[in-house]
């Protein structure tokens, strides 16, 4: 297993936010973390990502314990994090937002190497190299992102709310790209409040309901169960 997030709980303050999570991501695979508003799907993902402390409980990553370690420590062990709203640097190029991402790395000739993919995945950040963040559309602000995130070659992606925001046809080019990391290796895993795309795209789903997991299968079957159409899929 290449995740292993086990009885995990996160507060802020006296305020619970997640209790007692188990959560599995295999290698090669897309999880998705569904829900509601304050469910606690962010709070798990900043928990991966070294972004909050846990309360309880225990995150492995390739076998060895990561909880306690801080975000750069966990990023340089292969887990890089999109997170929602983007937060790319407005007042940066392109270009400049892509190479904070291999700001820990020292092999400087696949960086470059790496750099030149991203431009092939994403050729409109190509044609914008030069151009400040900040001007981009919210979509392209999005490829930027994820593009900023591959440039630290993880092993694991996680993705917060990737179509927030997005026109429709934006929204299935996030998700061909998604399917196209995937298929190279990449796992992810993917936080949407969309959650029939995020089911779509998914291997296996979780259902966050007030921090505590309701539900969790394969994505097809939950696809088909009748509380996660009702308060999920609008069906």
């Amino acid at each position: 297993m290449l995740l292993e997030m086990k009885d995990v709980s996160v507060s802020y303050g006296k305020v619970s936010a997640v209790r007692n999570l188990s959560l599995n991501v295999p290698e090669g695979g897309i999880v998705t973390i569904i829900g509601g508003n304050g469910a606690g799907k962010t709070s798990t993902l900043r928990a991966m990502s070294g972004m909050v402390p846990l309360v309880g409980g225990e995150i492995s990553f390739r076998g060895e314990r990561i909880d306690g370690l801080t975000s750069d420590k966990i990023v340089a062990k292969g887990i890089a994090h999109v997170p929602e709203g983007r937060r790319i640097f407005p007042d940066m190029t392109v270009e400049e937002n892509l190479r904070t991402g291999a700001f820990l790395r020292r092999d400087k000739a696949a960086v470059e190497t790496d750099l030149e993919s991203v431009f092939t995945r994403f050729p409109r950040l190509k044609e914008r190299r030069r151009q400040m963040a900040k001007t981009m559309s919210g979509g392209e602000q999005q490829m930027l992102a994820i593009g900023r995130a591959l440039m630290s070659a993880p092993k694991l992606l996680l993705m917060d709310e990737p179509s927030m925001g997005l026109a429709p046809v934006i929204v299935e080019e996030i998700a061909v790209i998604i399917e196209e990391i995937n298929a190279q290796g990449l796992s992810v895993v993917l936080v949407e409040q969309n959650a029939e795309l995020a089911l779509e795209l998914a291997d296996h789903a979780y259902v966050l309901e007030a921090g505590n997991l309701a539900l969790e299968g394969p994505a097809d079957e939950l696809h088909g169960n009748e509380h996660v159409r009702a308060a999920y899929l609008g069906i």
